[in-house]
């Protein structure tokens, strides 16, 4: 049969096809058409309609059982490798971050007492008192570096300062924007310490206190911190305070008079029976090792405050 040059051929006469391209059961309604044709020997047969055939390599489905559509693929993202989310390891329940999980903080009890010479390693809270240039800060850094034990160093006025804008500076006065600042300030830096040591690291704060201010005392770091507290006053005389004040810049640095009434009134620590260390004639390494064999003493018989 000849079909014209460009013509569309006719579809092909395949199995259960007619001679027009529809299927055969179309064609002869009620008749089941022919039989299926068998493959030729060592070829799976073909399947059927709808289902996309065995990949390479792949055995085909049991008859009867449906074959499970393959998973969607997921494009990757701009940035992202493609890999896809870990399951979480074999006990450990989705969601978790793997981090160590820490124990929260409590009160500070008082320590025991160390069996060597000086603190050892024991694990204690110590607020080292003191005005300013003292040297304070110096020394609390020096003593917590040189220990045997984890030990972190935390001083009010950095943690004042944490505050940028609306930042109460101490030379403007007290009032109740700074005595906010402070109380807040003391209550975070009490928070640190308990964490610190409820996870086994030693913490001695700095701050200046007052004998004679309850807004600024004692009772407020034995709240927030605990009854396991150990208070020190570093007390050096006026002249030295005032020379270390000079070398100082900034809002740290307050006016000579300012110095000379906060030494008057640290004064009245004498007689409160806590340890008093006068550093005048000491060097930062030689301070703290004072501060350390005091500490052994107030482990051994904490001051009464």
């Amino acid at each position: 049969m000849q079909h014209a040059v460009g013509a569309p051929l006719p579809p092909p006469h395949g199995p259960g096809i007619g001679h027009v391209g529809r299927p055969y059961q179309a064609q002869h309604a009620g008749h089941p058409g022919p039989p299926p044709i068998s493959p030729p020997p060592g070829q799976a047969p073909p399947p059927p309609p709808g289902q996309a055939p065995p990949a390479p390599g792949q055995a085909p489905p049991a008859p009867g059982r449906p074959q499970q559509p393959p998973a969607p693929v997921q494009a990757p993202q701009p940035g992202w490798s493609g890999t896809g989310p870990t399951p979480p390891p074999a006990g450990q329940t989705a969601g978790h971050t793997g981090h160590v999980q820490l124990p929260p903080g409590g009160p500070v009890p008082l320590p025991a007492p160390p069996a060597g010479a000086g603190t050892g390693g024991a694990t204690l809270a110590v607020l080292l008192i003191g005005p300013a240039g003292a040297g304070k800060t110096t020394v609390a850094k020096l003593w917590a570096a040189r220990r045997r034990v984890p030990t972190a160093h935390v001083s009010l006025d950095d943690v004042r300062e944490w505050v940028r804008s609306g930042f109460a500076d101490p030379q403007a006065g007290w009032n109740d924007h700074s005595e906010a600042q402070y109380r807040l300030a003391r209550r975070t830096c009490g928070f640190a310490a308990r964490n610190f040591l409820a996870n086994g690291i030693s913490c001695i704060l700095d701050d200046a206190v007052f004998p004679d201010r309850p807004v600024v005392g004692l009772g407020g770091w034995k709240r927030h911190v605990g009854p396991g507290l150990l208070p020190v006053v570093l007390l050096p005389g006026l002249e030295i305070v005032l020379e270390r004040n000079a070398e100082r810049s900034g809002n740290r640095r307050l006016s000579d008079e300012e110095v000379a009434r906060i030494h008057g009134r640290m004064a009245g620590w004498y007689g409160s029976g806590l340890p008093i260390i006068d550093n005048s004639t000491y060097d930062v390494e030689t301070t703290a090792r004072v501060l350390d064999d005091v500490l052994a003493r107030s482990i051994a018989s904490p001051p009464a405050w």
